[in-house]
């Protein structure tokens, strides 16, 4: 088996690349050929662990991601979310790769809102608003800037000096696309004529006033993953002329994005035009007009993950990468 760490990944893994095994995984998923069943969540003494799992069956692979939350590592010096990916040979049943999971979880998940982005928003998208500054963000960044041609980014946290903090590290993407990053001093500032705007935090309570986006714009929830967590207001369910989302089960069974406004009566589920797999097989139509508003929900799911993993573990073989073990 190979062994494949964060550095490993990077040798042979772009954005880009991302981005085409989650189009990938979204076709798996929309056209039945992947098992997922519900993850395995342990509350451990100090934290959680949780094992998400799948077949896509495609590409003859399964696999696991093994990720814990652990709020005090970091008094430790360690990693408060580690995680862990295993992926195994469909043929032999093998263990195929071990693959350093926190990297591999924020690229898939930078490349979800990235693929959305390049599906549904206008091309002559040239500004952009991102909302969190946490571990995922630096990820989703550099998908929006990989997919349409920003000339500036501003960025909002709740926090002034971890969103300084978060533009200043954030030079060499800035430098590589030619776009400026900046703080954004309020949610108003940060959306005014956004044509791209991606939200990725943990919060309890909407991060934007949906009435503030103009026309035409195109909005990425990707941080609400639980029925208490609201990034996206009612307003801007209201106001969206498309919704997609990834998996259409999970969201509505996960996302208080979605699960707020049900309770209020301003949602429903049949305001989902379709997944992004139905969308990239032309099942559905996406953008029709440079004024609509389209808004895409993902909560994720683990062929994403298996996808990714068996995408890497090839590269990684062709290009003579990672260590190679026998147990």
């Amino acid at each position: 088996m190979l062994l494949i760490s964060r550095e490993d990944i990077l040798k042979v893994f772009t954005m880009r690349d991302a981005i085409e095994a989650d189009k990938q995984a979204f076709v798996t998923h929309y056209k039945g050929m992947s098992d997922v069943p519900l993850r395995t969540n342990f509350s451990l003494k100090d934290g959680q662990s949780l094992f998400m799992s799948a077949y896509a069956k495609d590409i003859n692979a399964c696999g696991v991601k093994i990720v814990s939350v652990y709020p005090e590592n970091s008094k430790k010096g360690l990693p408060a979310v580690p995680a862990t990916m295993v992926l195994l040979d469909g043929e032999t049943g093998l263990v195929s790769a071990i693959i350093e999971g926190t990297t591999l979880t924020q690229m898939r998940t930078g490349a979800i809102a990235g693929a959305a982005t390049e599906l549904l928003s206008r091309e002559d998208s040239t500004v952009g608003a991102l909302f969190g500054t946490g571990g995922q963000a630096a990820s989703q960044l550099e998908a929006l800037l990989t997919v349409r041609p920003l000339k500036e980014v501003r960025v909002f946290d709740i926090d002034i000096d971890r969103s300084q903090a978060f533009v200043d590290a954030q030079k060499a993407l800035s430098e590589r696309f030619n776009a400026k990053i900046r703080v954004a001093k309020s949610p108003d500032e940060a959306v005014e004529d956004a044509d791209v705007i991606t939200a990725v935090t943990t919060s309890r309570h909407p991060v934007f006033d949906g009435k503030k986006i103009k026309e035409g714009a195109h909005v990425n929830g990707v941080g609400a993953y639980t029925p208490e967590m609201q990034e996206l207001d009612s307003a801007l369910i209201e106001r969206a002329d498309k919704i997609f989302v990834d998996n259409k089960e999970a969201v509505l069974a996960e996302a208080g994005d979605f699960i707020i406004p049900t309770r209020e009566g301003k949602f429903s589920e049949d305001r989902i035009h379709g997944e992004l797999g139905a969308l990239i097989e032309n099942d559905v139509k996406g953008r029709e007009s440079n004024s609509e508003i389209t808004l895409f929900k993902t909560v994720g799911f683990a062929t994403l993950d298996v996808v990714a993993a068996y995408t890497i573990y090839q590269r990684a073989k062709e290009a003579g990468v990672g260590q190679e073990i026998r147990l």
